[in-house]
């Protein structure tokens, strides 16, 4: 049996697989979780984080405004699904107290290590970079270093040292929209200087369904088998791009090392709120909340660059389809 390592959270969203259903991973039935024009100051929030936080949930949630900048909201749930979204963006200040506001800002990942919130983002650094902060009440928000230079994306922390060292997943990437992309993986003794950058994995292989770039998505979840990565991948069709969700397991004490690739992916748009929307068929991955006793997994994913929805999977089965399915190049 694989174990998830931490704590019990018995109030996550929650719904069992369909009957019919024989896919590991399912959606929400009452999907999406936010609709267009959510609050007055954005017309579509997606690409978003929540984590636990005093009982209920809080969360950095990426919002398109009505001028089409993207910056970042906070916001509160006491479900996981029905969410309070302040209607006014964060106002990030330096460590000195001082303003130090954001271009732009998004895909937000936030975790939480020793009663701190630790949140990352695509940031504007004289082009997309990632962007540092953290906060311990979802009010006051302090923005830390940048940990690497442009250009660079997808910036996901792991939520514990490991060999006492904190552990980055990154994709370098150019100016615009990105079409190439592979994982990279950075360690810092302090939270503050970055190195030793190693690559971690790459795109193509069998699979066209990531044949054009992968992305890392949520924190990663620590279980007996190894660190579970939930991950984006992106094929290139004649209509576009396709995102979809794929997972990996990666060594618990060397997270550079990629033990099991799952060759297929877990979830592609399929639905409308997937397939038609601003940007159309996108499922974008970035936060998971888990309940160790169960081994019951929430992903909050973006659909369609417009819609926040949620999918679902147990540990034991993803994993186990993961070792059964594995290639790993």
């Amino acid at each position: 049996m694989s174990t998830i390592i931490g704590n019990a959270l018995p109030t996550i969203p929650w719904e069992d697989k369909p009957a019919r259903c024989n896919d590991v991973m399912w959606r929400f039935s009452k999907n999406p979780i936010v609709d267009w024009n959510p609050i007055p100051t954005a017309g579509r929030v997606y690409n978003s984080a929540i984590v636990p936080f005093k009982g209920a949930f809080a969360g950095v949630f990426r919002g398109d405004q009505k001028n089409g900048r993207a910056t970042l909201f906070s916001g509160f749930s006491k479900d996981g699904v029905n969410i309070d979204l302040n209607p006014n963006p964060i106002q990030w200040v330096d460590e000195q107290g001082n303003p130090a506001p954001t271009s732009y800002a998004y895909d937000p990942r936030v975790l939480e290590i020793d009663g701190t919130f630790y949140v990352t983002w695509c940031d504007d650094m004289k082009g997309p970079s990632i962007g540092l902060g953290k906060t311990t009440d979802f009010v006051t928000f302090t923005r830390l270093p940048n940990p690497l230079m442009p250009y660079n994306r997808n910036g996901v922390l792991f939520p514990r040292k490991i060999n006492g060292k904190y552990y980055l997943l990154s994709r370098p990437s150019d100016t615009g929209h990105t079409p190439f992309g592979n994982i990279f993986i950075s360690e810092s003794p302090d939270m503050v200087h970055w190195g030793n950058h190693s690559f971690l994995m790459g795109n193509g292989g069998q699979g066209w369904w990531e044949g054009t770039k992968i992305g890392a998505g949520p924190v990663p979840i620590e279980t007996t088998e190894g660190w579970l990565l939930f991950y984006h991948g992106v094929s290139g069709t004649c209509n576009g791009y396709v995102y979809s969700i794929g997972a990996v397991i990666l060594d618990k004490d060397n997270p550079k090392k990629v033990l099991y690739r799952l060759k297929n992916y877990l979830l592609t748009p399929e639905k409308q709120y997937e397939t038609v929307g601003f940007v159309p068929n996108v499922a974008f991955p970035c936060a998971n909340l888990f309940d160790a006793a169960t081994g019951r997994i929430a992903i909050y994913y973006g659909a369609a660059d417009t819609y926040t929805a949620i999918a679902f999977c147990q540990v034991d089965e993803v994993i186990a389809h993961i070792k059964s399915n594995s290639i790993v190049f």
